[in-house]
C-alpha cells in the first residue's frame, strides 16, 4: 500500500474527465480548485489557435501532462491505415504545440482480421510515425486496454504485451501508459509495472474505479472509491519503480458529467486524497 497522498500536487485531470467543459472552462476552474495538471483530449482542441492555448495553460499555472488520444492503427484497408497515420502526425503537431511531453496512444484493433495482424499493423504504425515524435519532442504512450475492448478498440490488452511492443520498438520515445480501468484485473500486474520501470517505459499512470455492477462499458466508470479496484495498491507498485509523475484521473461518466462540473471537481479531489 502506497504512503496516503497529502496534497493535489500530483494530482491531473483529464479534459474528458469534466466533459460538459471546453478547454477553457477546464483550464480556469482546474486552476481555481488547485489542480495544475491537465491531460487535453483532442476533442477540445478542434478549432482552438493552439498557441492562444498554450498561453493560457501558461497564464493559469497549468503543466500539460499528455495530449490522449493518438492510435487507432489497424484495418485491413490500406487507406484507413494511411488516414491513421496522418492523423496521428497531426495528434503529435497538437502535443507539441500545447507543449505536451506525451501522447497517449489507444492504438485500435479491426475485427475483421487477426489480433496478431492488428498488432503487428500497431507497430507498423508506431514506427511511421517515430521520426516525427522524435523530432517534436514527444514521447508515445502504448494504453493496453481491457480485453472486452480487444474487437474495436484495442488489440493490446495487457500491459506484458505494451511492454513487449515497447522493447521490440527500443527507443526512448516509445514506453506505455498504466490505467488501473484496464489493468486491475491482470495477476502479473505487480511483476508487468516492475518490468516497464526498469525498462525505463512507464510514461504515464491513470486512475479512476470499476463499478460493481457496471452498467455500460465506455461511460460507467467510477471515481476512486466507488469500486473494486486497490487504486492505492497498484499506485504503490507504480512509485516502487521510481515513477513520480502525475496520478491522472480519467473517468468517463455519464452520472458524473449530468451533475454540477464544480461540485464534480470537489468530489474528485476528495476521493483523489482518501483513496488514492
Amino acid at each position: 500500500m502506497a504512503t496516503k497522498l497529502k496534497d493535489l500536487s500530483k494530482l491531473c485531470v483529464h479534459t474528458l474527465t469534466t466533459k460538459p467543459w471546453d478547454l477553457k472552462q477546464c483550464i480556469k476552474n482546474y486552476s481555481a480548485a488547485g489542480i495544475h495538471g491537465i491531460t487535453i483530449w483532442r476533442n477540445v482542441l478542434e478549432g482552438q489557435n493552439l498557441s492562444a492555448m498554450r498561453e493560457l495553460l501558461n497564464d493559469y499555472g497549468m503543466e500539460v501532462v499528455s495530449v490522449a488520444r493518438g492510435g487507432f492503427f489497424p484495418s485491413v484497408k490500406k487507406e484507413k491505415r494511411q488516414a491513421a497515420i496522418d492523423d496521428n502526425l497531426w495528434a503529435i503537431d497538437q502535443a507539441f504545440l500545447v507543449r505536451a511531453p506525451v501522447l497517449v496512444l489507444v492504438c485500435g484493433a479491426d475485427s475483421r482480421q487477426s489480433l496478431e495482424k492488428s498488432r503487428e499493423q500497431i507497430q507498423e504504425g508506431i514506427l511511421r510515425i517515430l521520426s516525427q515524435a522524435k523530432n517534436a519532442g514527444v514521447k508515445l504512450a502504448i494504453e493496453p486496454l481491457h480485453p472486452m475492448y480487444a474487437g474495436d478498440r484495442s488489440a493490446i490488452n495487457s500491459l506484458e504485451q505494451a511492454n513487449q511492443m515497447a522493447e521490440e520498438i527500443n527507443s526512448e520515445f516509445v514506453g506505455v501508459a498504466v490505467d488501473v480501468y484496464h489493468l486491475w484485473w491482470d495477476n502479473n500486474l505487480q511483476r508487468e509495472i516492475q518490468r516497464c520501470g526498469q525498462n525505463g517505459n512507464l510514461f504515464a499512470f491513470h486512475v479512476c474505479d470499476w463499478n460493481v455492477p457496471t452498467k455500460d462499458f465506455v461511460n460507467d466508470r467510477g471515481l476512486m472509491g466507488d469500486g473494486c479496484i486497490n487504486v492505492s495498491q497498484i499506485r504503490g507498485w507504480v512509485e516502487d519503480t521510481g515513477f513520480s509523475g502525475y496520478n491522472e484521473v480519467e473517468i468517463f461518466s455519464d452520472k458524473y458529467w449530468a451533475m454540477d462540473q464544480i461540485e464534480y471537481l470537489e468530489k474528485i479531489k476528495n476521493a483523489y486524497l482518501k483513496f488514492t
